[in-house]
This record gives structure tokens, C-alpha cells and sequence, in this order.
């Protein structure tokens, strides 16, 4: 029975520890932000890289959002990787450079990333910007993300927002909102702080020796999230630019959605797991407030899980405390729901109402139960090697 309560208290206390880092990252993302001013200096030559695996149906945009936005000087480089359609064809018709990479074995995004960073070699640009073949970048955003990253010398990552149709159902609009907390609320506000943010895999920009020295060549399903930890210890954190933005769109069909879901979830989960404790250490140990950030930051799991964590902890609390009284497992996750709720209405009222009604948004306390099955497949059967999410356009 000790041992019992010994546990309870620790899972207790384990679920408080993320919901107070979320909290406190979301406060500072609702106050007024100052006005930006524009960063000055030279941007150097860009090669904006655009990894793409049989994206024939939305490669062409993406580029046509990306070319007016170079100057003469700069380099637009897609890798037709392991690519079964015309990708590589409608790209260069678009005005790209294109390679093409076939390896069968060692795939993922991180080794075509590898492949284009080692093509560039030869006539090495000044900034490289990592762009995925799905998104469009705003306007003006090239600019801002390499100037950025020139004056820091830092990698800088772009606001990536993920969206849902018109006539998308209830859960995707809720995804959508939980996107715009990871990918922009969460960040706004640790910049506000004067803090990095976990790179997110698109709109990324790297001065051109960070990203050359980088392990990319890996089949690590979230190479992202990787690649800015390793930056982080080598002492270049990622930092956010709010005023640039990249924006895909979530897919529409079943397969689609299961698999891009799983991919990321499984990745997040796996890279807490192996990545949070030691960074933990490591920033302790070296009194490093920048890297002791970035590990709190990462221990905050995806937020259907972590609200799926609280009810039942909460709920086995609650039984406890009337069997026993034991007071501070039913505290610890009383607190946690508080902090938890309050980071989803303030972020929802602040950034999120043209995204996500508030009767959808009651809803989407509901939403983690369907994500169940998710959870225990990655303790189960979990995801570890890359696998390209079905597009609208792909055929079967």
C-alpha cells in the first residue's frame, strides 16, 4: 500500500511539472507584443532546400511562393527523393534546381536533407532555409528569416502553422488549434522571454556552417526536434521569428491523417524520452539556464495526451483521497487541470477564436479520448521509421 502511494504521488507530480511549464510559457504570448522593427544588415546568399518524396500535387505552389522572394544570387534546390512520380519534372518547370536521390534503404527526410546539404558544398551559400514541399511561405518571410539568421548567427525558425479545410470536421479544427499552441502560442511566448524554441521542421533558417557540420543523414521520423537539441549543445539554440510564416494544410483522408499523426506523436514521444532526462542533466550540471529551458520545454508532452494523463491521475486521486485522505496526488493534479485549462481558453482567446469556436473548443477536452489507441500503439508498436503521410492528390 506504501508503495502504491509512493507512485501515485510521483505519477501526481510528474503531470504537474509540464502543465506548469505550459502555463507559463502561454502568459507571456498574451501580452501586447512590441512593434518589430526591421533587422538591418546584410542576409548574404540563400539556398532555400525543399525535401520532396513524390509531391507532384502540391510541390508547385509551395515553389511559386518561394521564387519572387529570392534575389539573382540565391538558389532555390528541390531533392526528388526516392520520387516514383513527375516531382522532379514539375519542379525544375517551375524554375528550381533539382537532384534527384534514389537509395531504397536509407530513407527519410534527414537523409535528402543530407544529400541537398552536401550538393551545396561546392558553391556553399551563407544561409540555408529549409522549406517542406507542402507549405507555402508568406511573403516577405525569406527575407526575415535570413537576415535574422545572419545578424545572430543562430538558427531561426519561422511560425509553422498547420490547416484545416472549410468543411473540416470538429477534431480537425481542434488539431488546427492544437497546432497553433505548439507551433506559435507556446513559442510567442519563450520569446518573450528571451528564450529559444524547438525547431519544427519547416520554415527553418541555419547559417550555412551550423547546418553543414549537422548530423542530418538519420531516418529519425522527427529529425527537427533532433537537430535543434544538437544545435542547443553546441551552444547555437534555435531562435523564433514571429514575423516570418509557413503554413501547410492538414490532409483530408483517413490514411493520410492516421499516419501523419502517428509520425509525429510516436516521434514527440520518443525524443522525451531518450532526449529530456539527459538533457535535464546536462544543463543542471552545466548551469545552463538556455538548455535547462529547451529541456523543460520538451518535457511538455503532445496536449491530448497530457490532459489524458491528468483526468486519470486526477481520478485515481480523487478515489484515493477517499479511501485514505492522502491530500497531495489529488492537489497536485487538481493544479495541473487548473494550469492546463487556463493555458487552453487564454490561448484560445487570444489567438485562437478564428480558428476553433468555443463550443468546439468544450468539445476538444473530449478530443484526446480518440487518440487512445495512438498511445498505446507506441508502447506497443511504436512508430520508428519515417513514413510519408498520403496526400489529397495521391493516387492509389
Amino acid at each position: 500500500m506504501i508503495l502504491l502511494e509512493i507512485l501515485l504521488d510521483a505519477a501526481a507530480l510528474s503531470v504537474l511539472l509540464p502543465a506548469l511549464v505550459l502555463f507559463t510559457e502561454i502568459i507571456p504570448a498574451l501580452m501586447r507584443a512590441p512593434v518589430a522593427a526591421r533587422v538591418q544588415g546584410e542576409r548574404g546568399r540563400i539556398a532555400v532546400l525543399m525535401p520532396a518524396h513524390n509531391e507532384s500535387s502540391m510541390i508547385a505552389p509551395a515553389l511559386r511562393s518561394i521564387l519572387p522572394q529570392l534575389s539573382r544570387a540565391d538558389r532555390l534546390l528541390v531533392v526528388a527523393d526516392n520520387c516514383s512520380d513527375d516531382t522532379a519534372a514539375i519542379a525544375a518547370a517551375e524554375g528550381a534546381e533539382v537532384i534527384e536521390r534514389s537509395d531504397v534503404v536509407h530513407r527519410g527526410k534527414g537523409y535528402a536533407l543530407d544529400f541537398g546539404v552536401r550538393h551545396l558544398e561546392s558553391n556553399a551559400p551563407d544561409i540555408v532555409l529549409i522549406v517542406d514541399a507542402d507549405c507555402q511561405v508568406s511573403q516577405g518571410s525569406i527575407d526575415r528569416l535570413a537576415r535574422l539568421c545572419a545578424k545572430t548567427a543562430r538558427p531561426v525558425q519561422a511560425v509553422y502553422l498547420m490547416h484545416a479545410g472549410k468543411d473540416a470536421e470538429p477534431a480537425m479544427r481542434i488539431a488546427e488549434f492544437a497546432w497553433l499552441v505548439k507551433n506559435r502560442v507556446r513559442p510567442q511566448g519563450l520569446h518573450r522571454l528571451g528564450l529559444p524554441c524547438q525547431l519544427m521542421g519547416s520554415g527553418m533558417a541555419f547559417p550555412w556552417p551550423s547546418i553543414n557540420a549537422a548530423t542530418l543523414a538519420t531516418g529519425h521520423i522527427v529529425e527537427d526536434l533532433k537537430l535543434g537539441l544538437d544545435l542547443a549543445r553546441a551552444g547555437a539554440p534555435p531562435l523564433f521569428c514571429p514575423e516570418a510564416l509557413v503554413s501547410s494544410n492538414f490532409p483530408t483522408s483517413a490514411p493520410g491523417i492516421q499516419a501523419q499523426r502517428t509520425r509525429w506523436e510516436h516521434g514527440h514521444l520518443s525524443i522525451i524520452l531518450s532526449e529530456a532526462p539527459r538533457l535535464l542533466l546536462e544543463s543542471l550540471k552545466s548551469r545552463d539556464a538556455i538548455l535547462l529551458s529547451m529541456a523543460l520545454d520538451l518535457c511538455v508532452p503532445p496536449l491530448a495526451l497530457l490532459i489524458l494523463a491528468v483526468g486519470a491521475l486526477w481520478t485515481l486521486s480523487a478515489l484515493d483521497y477517499f479511501l485514505t485522505h492522502a491530500i497531495l496526488p489529488l492537489a497536485a493534479t487538481t493544479i495541473a487541470a487548473v494550469q492546463i485549462a487556463g493555458s487552453v481558453f487564454l490561448s484560445w482567446a487570444a489567438y485562437g477564436r478564428q480558428t476553433i469556436s468555443f463550443g468546439d473548443l468544450l468539445l476538444g477536452f473530449l478530443y484526446p479520448l480518440r487518440k487512445i489507441s495512438l498511445y498505446f500503439r507506441f508502447m506497443f508498436a511504436r512508430q520508428m521509421e519515417w513514413v510519408r503521410s498520403k496526400r489529397d492528390g495521391d493516387q492509389d
